[in-house]
Formats: structure tokens, C-alpha cells, sequence
């Protein structure tokens, strides 16, 4: 194909080097979840992203913008969370339209129960390796990746959705 811009020896090792490990985090963290708390990465990270909102609520809306999912893979997950007690699913009083998620005090629970070993887990895997020159120089480069996604992404009907910061504590 005319005007293909073929990736270079070095970035085409770069490439597969971030295929691969982002494989294998995606992978251990999903394997240390199950083994410790049972708790898929999916339904742990729905968890976390409303711990982190205003009365531990979000639409159902919102967080399938901030999370990448589906509106369907968070609906199942979102099911199978209200089956363990963990959400409840309400709507809005103004606007009966709007679902809202909503993280009960047992999901909160369990996210403080699983949130210790999956840290211990992200810290071997992904910080562990690395000096801290090389995590600064790393964040670095994963926030320049992702405001160049961000500039190319056109805002929600009222405002751009909130995105998770990698800089945050």
C-alpha cells in the first residue's frame, strides 16, 4: 500500500514489547483478583471508579464512558454486582430515564478487602522493575499517549466524560 508508514526496526520492537506486557499485567491482575478476592478485574475496577464518586454514585451513563465498556458488559457486570449486594441500580427522582450506580457499603467493603493484594500486585509486576527516574519517565510517556487520544476524541453531549488520571495518588 502507497504511503504506508511501516514501522522501523526499533518501533516495531517497542510495539511488541507493550503487546506483550500489557498481556501479561492484564493477565496477573486478573489472576491475582480471582485467586485472593474472586472478584473479576472488570467488576473490580466498576468498584473503584464509583468509590472514587461523589456518594459513591455515577450513571450507568458516565461509567461506561470513563470505563471503555459497553453498555451491555457493564449492564451484565452491574447484574452480577446487585447479585452479591455490592450495587444497586436506582433511577433518578428528576429524571426517572437515568439509571444510577450505586456502591452499597458490602461493595465497598469488599473493594477495602481485595484492594491491598491488588496493589501489592500492581507494585510487583509493574513498579518493582523499575527505578524511580524510569516511573516518572513512564508516566511521562503514557500521559503524552493519552492526551493525544484525548485531543482526537470528540466531547459527550453536555461535556467530555471524566477520565481516570493516571497522575492521581
Amino acid at each position: 500500500m502507497p504511503g504506508t508508514r511501516w514501522l522501523d526496526d526499533e518501533e516495531q520492537r517497542t510495539w511488541r514489547a507493550y503487546i506483550r506486557t500489557s498481556q501479561l499485567l492484564q493477565d496477573a491482575l486478573e489472576r491475582q483478583l480471582q485467586r485472593d478476592s474472586g472478584i473479576p478485574h472488570t467488576y473490580y475496577m466498576i468498584l473503584v471508579v464509583l468509590s472514587e464518586s461523589p456518594g459513591r454514585t455515577m450513571t450507568m451513563s458516565e461509567l461506561s464512558s470513563i470505563l471503555r465498556y459497553s453498555v451491555s458488559r457493564l449492564s451484565h457486570a452491574v447484574s452480577r454486582l446487585e447479585e452479591k449486594g455490592w450495587v444497586r441500580r436506582v433511577k433518578r427522582p428528576e429524571d426517572r430515564r437515568t439509571t444510577v450506580a450505586e456502591l452499597t457499603d458490602e461493595g465497598f467493603a469488599a473493594l477495602v478487602q481485595a484492594a491491598p493484594g491488588h496493589v501489592e500486585e500492581v507494585r510487583r509486576v509493574l513498579f518493582d522493575p523499575l527505578t524511580p527516574a524510569q516511573v516518572r519517565r513512564f508516566r511521562e510517556v503514557l500521559t503524552t499517549i493519552l492526551t493525544a487520544f484525548e485531543s482526537q476524541e470528540p466531547p459527550g453531549e453536555d461535556e467530555r466524560p471524566r477520565q481516570l488520571d493516571p497522575a492521581a495518588p
